[in-house]
């Protein structure tokens, strides 16, 4: 059988220029997720960790559309929530959640969430997602479930929580809320919370419909394995890189 070698993420020598790469990433990711009608009003933050100053991490402005976020909107806080590059404000929910999330998660660079329709209606459940489909085999015994509704998330012992509840895992279900992934690029983190989405709408269509059957434990396991991997979640985000950088070349800026 033939070889097939699939690509795998940049190395960088220099950090301003994994810096950078960093934050391209996250401009197109945000660009992405206002394609898929993710951007919803306030709501929603994307953040990836420095690679020089791991306990910063850059993250969109408070109350800036999605579709309209470019590099150099991007803002860095410090490990207390403060601005320190940038001159727009920060969602204190989005300090709240993700400085947690990334301090319980060191391996992590990278952590999505936002209020999109179908992961919502799933979140009201309180379950995890069954292996329907060989997409939703990416999360199969790969996410958790946060068990709790608080209100908006403006305390970072909520966030401790939240990190608590996710473990080792790539992706959680936040209760009457959402969910919120996570990765080891911008990329595989953006790409798992679309796969997420996308998941939990054909859950949810398929139970309306009839009584689906899942995957037996075998197989999901083994799909888990092909397609949840980190470099999997990387190499499917970069189509979608491509065509938003294509055609949104001003995110760049």
């Amino acid at each position: 059988m033939p070889r097939f070698d699939r690509p795998q993420p940049p190395v960088f020598e220099r950090v301003e220029d994994e810096r950078l790469h960093r934050k391209q990433r996250l401009a197109a990711a945000f660009r992405l997720f206002a394609r898929f009608g993710f951007s919803e009003g306030i709501a929603g933050h994307i953040t990836a960790r420095d690679p020089e100053f791991t306990d910063h991490f850059w993250v969109n402005p408070f109350g800036m559309y999605f579709g309209h976020i470019r590099v150099s909107d991007l803002i860095l806080l410090d490990s207390e929530g403060e601005v320190v590059k940038g001159d727009r404000s920060v969602n204190k929910a989005a300090f709240a959640i993700h400085s947690q999330v990334h301090e319980a998660r060191p391996d992590i660079i990278a952590a999505a969430h936002a209020h999109s329709l179908y992961g919502k209606t799933w979140s009201t459940f309180h379950r995890l997602l069954d292996p329907l489909t060989q997409d939703a085999c990416a999360f199969y015994q790969d996410h958790a479930l946060f068990d709790d509704y608080r209100g908006v998330v403006l305390d970072t012992s909520e966030g401790k929580r939240i990190g608590e509840a996710l473990g080792n895992k790539k992706a959680i279900i936040l209760r009457n809320h959402g969910h919120l992934t996570v990765g080891h690029t911008v990329d595989e983190a953006a790409w798992w919370y679309i796969s997420f989405e996308r998941a939990t709408q054909v859950q949810l269509l398929a139970e309306a419909a009839s009584k689906p059957i899942p995957i037996d434990h075998d197989n999901a396991s083994l799909a888990q394995s092909q397609v949840g991997s980190h470099s999997a979640g990387w190499f499917s985000f970069q189509p979608l890189y491509d065509r938003i950088v294509r055609e949104e070349p001003d995110l760049l800026d």
